[in-house]
């Protein structure tokens, strides 16, 4: 387990030193400091905006759960949608493990005797 946060904490050092790289390889009035690294992880290190967290962590209209962070390296988490996504599991499950348990204990039931005539 160790190794594997190692590895998530390098690549996201490695991820946010291409952000810094790759922004300053551009000349000085083309500097957005917003983009994606390798075209995939978003990048951002604007000042955040009200505008921009609620759209990033707050935002129910979207399907989307992950979208894009509102400063540093990686991806921001759509609260709304996942709570709604994470219910929706939750219910599944609920429904389908009713629905077996029902089923074995219906097969726990001794057979019906046939009637006599």
């Amino acid at each position: 387990m160790k190794e594997l946060v190692r590895l998530i904490r390098t690549l996201a050092w490695m991820a946010f030193a291409a952000a810094i790289y790759q922004e300053l390889r551009k000349p000085p009035e083309a500097r957005t400091w917003n983009g994606k690294v390798a075209g995939v992880v978003p990048y951002d290190f604007r000042l955040p905006t009200l505008d921009r967290l609620k759209a990033a962590y707050w935002n129910p209209d979207d399907e989307q759960i992950f979208s894009d962070r509102v400063f540093g390296v990686g991806w921001a988490v759509n609260i709304p949608v996942a709570a709604r996504k994470v219910s929706e599991i939750v219910s599944q499950y609920a429904d389908s493990s009713a629905a077996l348990r029902r089923r074995v204990s219906r097969s726990d039931e001794p057979p019906a005797l046939p009637d006599e005539p």
